[in-house]
C-alpha cells in the first residue's frame, strides 16, 4: 500500500513539474511571438510606405512622358524655325 501512495505522489509531482514547465515555456514562446509580430508589423508598415511611393511614381511617369514628348515637339519646331531663318 505504501508503494502505491509513493508512486501516486511521485506521479502527481511529475505531472505538476510538466505542467509548470509547459506553462513557463508557453509564456516565453508567447512573448517571443509578440516580439516577432511587432517586428513583422514594423517591416510591413515600411513596405506599405514603399508601395505607396512606387504607386505615386507610376502615376507620375506617364505625365512626365507626355511632358517630354511635348518638349521634343517644341524643340523640333524651334529647330525648323532656326533652319528657315538661316536659309532666308
Amino acid at each position: 500500500m505504501a508503494e502505491i501512495i509513493i508512486a501516486l505522489i511521485t506521479g502527481v509531482c511529475s505531472v505538476i513539474g510538466v505542467i509548470v514547465t509547459t506553462l513557463s515555456s508557453n509564456r516565453k514562446l508567447q512573448h517571443q511571438l509578440e516580439i516577432n509580430q511587432a517586428v513583422v508589423n514594423i517591416k510591413l508598415e515600411g513596405l506599405t510606405e514603399e508601395v505607396r511611393k512606387h504607386n505615386n511614381f507610376t502615376v507620375r511617369v506617364p505625365i512626365l512622358e507626355e511632358q517630354v514628348s511635348s518638349l521634343n515637339r517644341e524643340i523640333k519646331e524651334l529647330k525648323h524655325r532656326i533652319e528657315v531663318l538661316e536659309n532666308a
